[in-house]
């Protein structure tokens, strides 16, 4: 809060870059605040997110940072702040952690028609 007051006026900063250089903050949490809170386009990737791209198959990355990279070239940059969000609520509701089974998600029906066990992601 001190560098907020001192080196910012009091003020979040709006840049990527900024906002990263602030203790605590990482990328994904400076690509959530430009987005929800300034309406840049960024797509904040957290484990959440990464589980449920490797899970549909919309990346083959082994970290957040290029499944990340992976979702901004599939997507349009105009989605990118509503998606990131979709994302979220839809994994939360139809295709959680612990797997899916298709009985509630559309998606993994539709990739693994006739599937008995849960669908998993790899281990982040």
């Amino acid at each position: 809060s001190r560098i907020l007051i001192d080196e910012h006026g009091g003020r979040v900063p709006h840049s990527f870059e900024a906002l990263e250089r602030l203790p605590g903050v990482g990328h994904k949490t400076a690509s959530v605040v430009m987005s929800q809170a300034f309406g840049v386009p960024a797509f904040p990737v957290d484990t959440h997110i990464h589980r449920l791209a490797q899970r549909w198959k919309l990346t083959s990355g082994k970290n957040v940072a290029q499944t990340e990279r992976d979702l901004k070239r599939l997507f349009p940059e105009s989605e990118w702040n509503r998606l990131h969000l979709r994302i979220i609520f839809y994994g939360r509701e139809h295709c959680t952690a612990r797997g899916c089974d298709g009985s509630r998600c559309e998606i993994c029906r539709a990739l693994f028609p006739g599937r008995k066990r849960p669908v998993r992601a790899r281990k982040a």
